[in-house]
């Protein structure tokens, strides 16, 4: 990629001429219907990333891109048709093709608009959200670049098309997108005048449904350094808006240098300075799955885990927490500073090495002593397994059973 080719072009990629694809292209191609891909494959195919989904732009009114595939007998989704996108579903297993009409905006209302299907290349594209992602691509390889996103790509800038205002009015969600590209794309400074509008409608961001905020929070989090992007929405105002809760940068930072793999729901918990309530509270807030939000109120403070403690201590946390558990909140404590990089690594093979035994007593075996159903047997049981536990595991089933007898015997059990 070079911006001295005029027109630059590059080599088709495996994923231009797989056959889904091509089916695809051929299908309009045959109704005399010019396509280009744009959009994120375009932007991480001249990066050199593996792309994702497929868009591609045509000048082709929508019942006329329906009619062409399904003339090939390519599957049609009607997926957005007011605004002259639609999904084409080809080949095995089944890829997607999101095919839009090249637009002009008549009117818009936020979000929604009122678009017209008699645009150009170059109006389509200064419609677009940010420079680098309103590159085109013709099937051939030739690069089409009517808003200087290729100089942005290469520089490492994240701009909007056009005025940036105008572009966040449109979709407030474009303030969260911008940090996120920040993230992935920006060389870590920031253009000035996509902060500035940030800043300046910041206030907006509250309109936004839970779903739509958490779905960029979560992606934010999940880019290898999501710091500079953060820190600039610190700056800027915004992630008070969304995230009042994010208050430890600091413990994101070193969790991210001492991760073993990135995992947003773990960043977010070292971000984040709330106890088990309040994670509550943030996870209902941002619709999480309940599996997240008990994951993520099972990571708040305070963490039972001492670092120090001999290994039969660690044993007795891996047991009661669980692999996953036990590993997050070691490494939330290594990134609180609690502990030494070397401890770290030890606590870590240890969680990956340990395989807890199973607890060799169950219900049947208390009313098996003729003690009826009830609250009773829990607290038996429970306090058999805490005397197992304590025993660093070392219990048959037979020594069980005879410290549950022993316990039934004497009433010298665990209370409510």
């Amino acid at each position: 990629m070079t911006a001295s080719d005029h027109p630059l072009r590059i080599e088709p990629q495996p994923w231009m001429v797989d056959p889904a694809t091509l089916a695809v292209l051929e299908a309009l191609a045959a109704g005399e219907a010019q396509a280009r891909f744009v959009g994120g494959s375009v932007r991480d195919a001249l990066l050199g990333q593996r792309i994702g989904d497929i868009d591609i732009a045509t000048p082709a009114p929508p019942e006329r891109v329906i009619e062409l595939l399904e003339k090939r007998g390519i599957k049609v989704v009607p997926t957005g048709l007011a605004h002259g996108t639609v999904t084409a579903i080809a080949g095995t297993p089944p890829r997607h093709f999101e095919i839009t009409t090249l637009r002009r905006d008549v009117e818009t209302y936020g979000r929604r608009a009122r678009v017209a299907f008699d645009a150009d290349w170059a109006a389509d594209a200064a419609r677009r959200d940010f420079t680098i992602n309103a590159i085109f691509l013709d099937p051939d390889g030739t690069v089409h670049d009517p808003v200087g996103g290729l100089a942005d790509l290469q520089a490492g800038r994240v701009r909007f098309v056009g005025d940036p205002a105008t572009r966040i009015a449109e979709d407030v969600l474009r303030i969260l997108r911008y940090y996120r590209f920040e993230a992935r794309f920006g060389a870590g400074l920031g253009d000035p005048h996509a902060r500035a509008a940030c800043r300046a409608l910041a206030h907006l961001l509250p309109t936004l449904s839970a779903e739509r905020v958490a779905q960029e929070l979560v992606k934010l989090l999940e880019t290898s350094d999501p710091i500079a992007a953060l820190r600039m929405m610190v700056e800027d105002g915004v992630l008070s808006v969304i995230l009042p809760e994010a208050r430890r940068l600091d413990r994101l930072r070193h969790m991210i240098a001492i991760e073993p793999e990135p995992d947003p729901l773990r960043r977010l918990a070292a971000l984040i300075e709330v106890d088990g309530a309040g994670a509550v509270t943030l996870a209902e807030r941002l619709r999480f799955s309940n599996a997240w939000r008990d994951r993520l109120h099972g990571l708040a403070a305070p963490w039972r885990i001492d670092p120090s403690a001999d290994i039969a201590a660690q044993r007795r946390a891996l047991y009661q927490l669980g692999a996953e558990r036990y590993r997050d909140i070691v490494l939330l404590l290594a990134a609180e500073g609690a502990m030494s990089r070397d401890r770290l690594a030890e606590l870590l093979t240890f969680a990956r090495k340990w395989t807890p035994a199973a607890f060799p007593l169950a219900g049947r075996d208390v009313t098996a002593l003729g003690i009826p159903p009830g609250p009773r047997v829990g607290r038996l049981l429970d306090a058999t397994r805490e005397w197992w536990e304590a025993g660093d595991f070392a219990a048959d089933r037979a020594a069980c059973l005879a410290h549950l007898k022993e316990l039934a015997a004497t009433g010298i059990e665990l209370r409510g």
